[in-house]
């Protein structure tokens, strides 16, 4: 076979130049990067209805937003027929405006017209301030080419008006509109159109306030050719010249500020969409504008509000902090809805809800108000006094700390702990035994953002269980959001952390709350619809709060100073209240809570103690309770005293027949417990006494030792002679005239009647105190006394 060498040649320059052509193709392909800008853009915040709340500047001190979905129709056309009108018909070069732009050059001796599209515009920009010479021109036209494969010209005309210079450190069309103008890119009328449109054509030329004459004619021309094409009428236009040229920069609004200090941590650089309602947002802004001018008369600074939606959990209005006035900061910049904050009584409810909830109490059960000295911890309620035992929801309601302690050491600290967990409080980070029985008095720190939310979960709850044929779902309780999120109803196969019923009853206690104002009277707060609300007060006056609920909205509210500075006055119920009031006055009205009657029972309850009605109780009324109330006991109080014919004194069968006896129901409270109640209650009636031949009655609980309780270890001070100090030890009996004899170590130490206290100094060890009445009856109390260092010991562990 004959080789043919011209054959063989002409076949290998074809296989050259396929693999040429492969090579420059896969060049060009691969030339265009993936992602044109990687420049760093503003945290921009919007309201759910699109209005702008703010916008933090972009890490490179640029005031670039993130990319525009699409560009305004006034600005396409300005634009396009001051750049590019041809850009729909051409792949990327324009070859017609290249070759004017040539013969232009030529003729003037220098570059007088580029004749780049906006594809080739966009290239360079992308580009980062290359050189204008003919080589990186054809560079950015084979760009431009390539640009075109890859997007949509819908998607180049946003890309170029996202990233186009426009003076200064203005970038993007979206961030001039509201730098220039002060308002939203669709919001633009035909003059301000046509004025972004001209600026990027020489941004270091023509600027707002400079060149202002300039500027105007660039833009009149526009508008003219605009007339010319039939886009607007010559009295759009006419009214469009007329309109001022731009002469400061506005400043960005800031009607959410810490909120869009939060989403630039959380959502650096990107638009967030967020639930605020910008109406309420403003409102709720001028409420705290108004307080913070009375307040700061008291030198507090600091006031945050925080307004979601129960069945969304969604916040409609965020206020971080006041604003701040003068040259002061008073740390106006902290967002206190993110801050921990000793949470003083807010969390009471949830003990409430939770103790209906087990089983444990009724609303109306008598919790003991009277002097507590748990392990070392004494609480002391709010107004320095004490009740003697007070209704359950009553003590909620007014905020006494003495039973709220007790109620949690019978409900237990940890499982309290472990419910506020459960609930959403994540700022509980040690374990329970950490904070003991001040957790419900404000001994842990909670977040507004939390505590807000746990409200809003208990509502949801309550709400679903009513719209949904008693349902409960695991996703009631969950955070609050700023952002808007879709949440399907989850069904809950188990049981409820916390059921319907209880929360009903805990609302319907806390429309009571109210605090004592002074010796005579009481203070409360009114509506013009129903809130069940709560107050709280840190120790020593440092946070104020206040959280309500109804239906459809939980209102948050901390009033304090920032750095932790106490005021006189700084209590929940006469700073933080009234502001929560004003807010829940700008919400629409809602009806109450319908009440879960499924998960309910009416059953006979004591009209005096609160519990299930027993067999002794003379006064009784029918309640809604909880079916798991129906395993409280029945009343401990009630019981059957036989008197003589008189009805002045108990007898017993040895001193009387039992033929002559008045048989009686009597509602007897244990003495520690009557001593107080009976101060506070008129109509008490304490216990008659034994007649004087009915001796030997046995009855050891007709006195009560009040301090000290328990097995106590006391430590009797050193005073500042150098001698022993003392100790008040104070008892409790049912007959207040009868007369009582201390023994302590076997040595008769004095009598007291009445007011049954006595001063003692004992010394360093073990002691018996043995307290006797005119009757005999006998109580005896042992405790030790240790010394300093010990003492010191046991308060460090």
């Amino acid at each position: 076979m004959k080789f043919n060498r011209f054959k063989y040649c002409k076949s290998g320059k074809y296989r050259m130049f396929m693999l040429a052509f492969l090579l420059l193709s896969i060049i060009f392909w691969f030339s265009l990067p993936s992602n044109l800008f990687q420049d760093p853009t503003s945290t921009i915040l919007y309201s759910r209805e699109g209005s702008l709340l703010g916008a933090r500047i972009a890490d490179d001190g640029q005031w670039r937003f993130p990319d525009l979905v699409e560009t305004p129709n006034k600005f396409e056309k300005s634009l396009l027929t001051f750049e590019d009108q041809y850009f729909y018909w051409h792949p990327g070069v324009n070859p017609v405006a290249v070759g004017r732009a040539v013969i232009q050059n030529l003729k003037s001796g220098r570059i007088v017209s580029g004749g780049s599209t906006i594809s080739m515009q966009l290239i360079r920009i992308s580009r980062k301030g290359k050189s204008r010479s003919v080589y990186q021109k054809l560079v950015e036209m084979l760009l431009a080419l390539r640009l075109e494969l890859s997007y949509s010209k819908e998607e180049i005309l946003a890309k170029y008006a996202s990233h186009a210079p426009f003076g200064g450190n203005v970038v993007g069309l979206d961030a001039a509109a509201w730098r220039f103008f002060g308002r939203n890119v669709n919001e633009l009328s035909w003059s301000e159109a046509t004025t972004l449109a001209v600026l990027p054509n020489a941004p270091s030329l023509i600027y707002p306030g400079k060149n202002s004459e300039k500027l105007r004619l660039k833009r009149n021309r526009l508008l003219d050719r605009l007339l010319q094409k039939g886009e607007i009428d010559s009295t759009t236009c006419e009214l469009a010249k007329q309109e001022e040229i731009p002469q400061k920069i506005h400043h960005l609004p800031r009607i959410a500020p810490h909120l869009l200090d939060r989403a630039h941590k959380e959502h650096r650089g990107e638009k967030v969409i967020s639930t605020i309602n910008y109406g309420l947002q403003e409102r709720v802004n001028s409420i705290v504008r108004k307080h913070q001018k009375h307040l700061e008369a008291n030198e507090i600074h600091n006031i945050a509000v925080l307004v979601l939606s129960t069945e969304t959990g969604q916040a409609l209005s965020y206020v971080g902090n006041s604003e701040r006035t003068g040259f002061n900061n008073h740390g106006n910049q902290v967002d206190i809805i993110r801050s921990a904050r000793s949470t003083g009584s807010v969390l009471k409810p949830f003990l409430f809800a939770s103790m209906i909830n087990e089983g444990e109490i009724l609303s109306n059960t008598l919790v003991p108000d009277i002097p507590t000295q748990i392990a070392g911890y004494s609480p002391k309620n709010f107004n320095l006094r004490y009740d003697g035992a007070v209704p359950a929801k009553n003590a909620l309601a007014r905020s006494l700390n003495v039973p709220s302690v007790r109620m949690l050491r019978g409900y237990g600290v940890e499982r309290f702990h472990f419910l506020l967990r459960k609930m959403g409080m994540n700022t509980l980070n040690r374990p329970a035994g950490h904070y003991g029985l001040s957790l419900i008095l404000g001994g842990a720190e909670g977040r507004m953002w939390e505590l807000c939310g746990m409200y809003a979960s208990m509502s949801r709850i309550l709400n679903h269980y009513n719209s949904y044929d008693g349902t409960y779902y695991t996703n009631d309780i969950r955070k609050a959001s700023y952002t808007i999120q879709k949440n399907k109803l989850k069904r809950e196969d188990s049981q409820p952390i916390m059921k319907a019923s209880a929360i009903y009853q805990t609302f319907e206690a806390l429309l009571e709350v109210n605090r004592p104002d002074g010796e005579n009277g009481w203070k409360s707060f009114s509506s013009s619809q129903k809130v069940a609300w709560k107050t709280g007060t840190s120790f020593g006056f440092r946070d104020a709060w206040a959280i309500g609920t109804t239906p459809k909205y939980v209102v948050g509210v901390w009033v304090g100073n920032a750095d932790g500075e106490g005021r006189p006055g700084l209590t929940g119920v006469s700073v933080a209240a009234p502001v929560m009031f004003d807010v829940f006055d700008l919400l629409p009205k809602t009806e109450w809570f319908e009440q879960p009657y499924e998960e309910m029972d009416l059953v006979p309850i004591c009209r005096n103690s609160g519990h299930r009605a027993g067999r002794w109780c003379e006064e009784v009324d029918s309640m809604w309770i909880s079916k798991s109330g129906l395993e409280t006991e029945v009343c401990p109080y009630h019981k059957l005293v036989h008197l003589d014919q008189s009805k002045r004194y108990r007898v017993n069968s040895d001193c009387e027949n039992v033929s002559n006896m008045v048989h009686q129901s009597w509602f007897v409270l244990p003495p520690a417990i009557e001593w107080y109640y009976k101060k506070r209650n008129p109509l008490y009636r304490p216990l008659p006494t034994f007649r004087d031949d009915c001796i030997g009655t046995g009855d050891s609980k007709v006195m009560e030792l009040i301090y000290p309780k328990g097995n106590d270890r006391l430590f009797v001070p050193i005073d500042l002679d150098g001698m022993r100090g003392s100790v008040v030890f104070e008892m409790a009996h049912h007959d207040p005239e009868m007369t009582v004899y201390w023994h302590l170590d076997g040595e008769f130490i004095g009598t007291t009647s009445q007011s049954h206290q006595k001063e003692l100094s004992p010394a360093e060890g073990e002691h018996l105190l043995t307290l006797v009445d005119e009757q005999g009856v006998t109580l005896y109390k042992k405790f030790s006394v240790v010394g300093k260092n010990e003492h010191k010991t046991s308060i460090d562990n």
